[in-house]
């Protein structure tokens, strides 16, 4: 099989397609016939050596994979089953390649509403998303939600997920990106590029912070009391969840992980026609270092895939 690997950390221009030997699936995994491979901008900053979550190369990248069963080592799935998912999350799961062995509980079914792209380019937001607001968060019906960064792979499909369970959804996105994310469902959207979010709203009852920086100590001011800052980045700063606990609110972080019962919750929202996760652009597998450029320069609308 082919793989996508890296021999030193830089750039785009460090991947290379390498041959390799097809993973063999251990008693409980699957190995997957990979049809398409989310992108996600953590992969990039790993790359480039921002941190050393995978140690250093070389290694093979990527988590998030839709594809088909080729083997199974378990009775959950079957050779033929399409499936979909984010083994291994943090661990390394190489999915930069055409063969991907995984747990078989860190994958469901592909429904068929899902394309193979589309099906790649949801789990880690996805699952981001439902574990910060569903539960973390516990959002439901009535609630006043703010997310941040709507217009994101994570934040598009948060935006989406709160109007599912009832929330009424205010999101800060770029002037370019308020129809898109007004098409996810936001209620109100803030141009942070000419309004500042904290003077613009209150009682805000649950945060879904996707961005860092100052933007999670300046969220603290338009909580209601009682009300709760979940956020995807700052989730080990123990100094900001003591500041919102003296402030009588609550601070939660996520480390995404595996998650089949979230995962198949998405799966039930995407059949009901409630979520949609959107796909900027799709590359070949030969052209991940054009996809990684993209990648790169930010300011992306949901998700890149390769398609393999």
């Amino acid at each position: 099989m082919r793989v996508i690997s890296q021999h030193k950390l830089g750039g785009p221009e460090v991947f290379t397609i390498v041959d390799a030997p097809a993973p063999r699936p251990l008693p409980t995994e699957v190995a997957v016939r990979v049809k398409a491979i989310g992108l996600n901008p953590l992969e990039a900053r790993l790359r480039a050596g921002e941190f050393p979550l995978l140690g250093r190369p070389p290694f093979v990248l990527g988590w998030d994979i839709s594809g088909v069963v080729d083997q199974a080592q378990t009775w959950r799935f079957r050779p033929g089953d399409e499936v979909f998912g984010m083994p291994l999350f943090p661990r390394p799961a190489s999915a930069y390649a055409e063969v991907v062995s995984a747990p078989a509980l860190h994958l469901v079914r592909k429904p068929a509403s899902l394309s193979h792209v589309e099906a790649a380019a949801l789990p880690i937001v996805g699952l981001t998303a439902w574990q910060g607001l569903v539960d973390l968060g516990r959002v439901t019906e009535g609630d006043r939600v703010l997310i941040h960064g709507g217009g994101g792979g994570v934040g598009h499909v948060a935006i989406q997920i709160a109007k599912a369970f009832g929330a009424h959804v205010i999101t800060t996105a770029g002037g370019s990106k308020r129809k898109f994310v007004e098409g996810c469902g936001a209620d109100e959207v803030i141009d942070y590029t000419s309004v500042d979010f904290a003077e613009a709203v209150r009682d805000i009852d649950l945060v879904l912070d996707t961005l860092g920086g100052d933007t999670v100590e300046r969220s603290l001011g338009i909580l209601r009391p009682g009300g709760h800052l979940v956020t995807a980045v700052a989730e080990e700063d123990s100094e900001l969840a003591a500041e919102f606990e003296a402030a009588g609110m609550r601070f939660s972080g996520i480390a995404v992980d595996p998650d089949p019962v979230a995962l198949r919750g998405l799966v039930e929202l995407v059949d009901q026609g409630r979520l949609r996760v959107h796909v900027e652009k799709t590359f070949p597998f030969e052209r991940v270092a054009d996809a990684h450029r993209l990648l790169d320069g930010g300011h992306l609308r949901g998700k890149l895939v390769l398609t393999v």
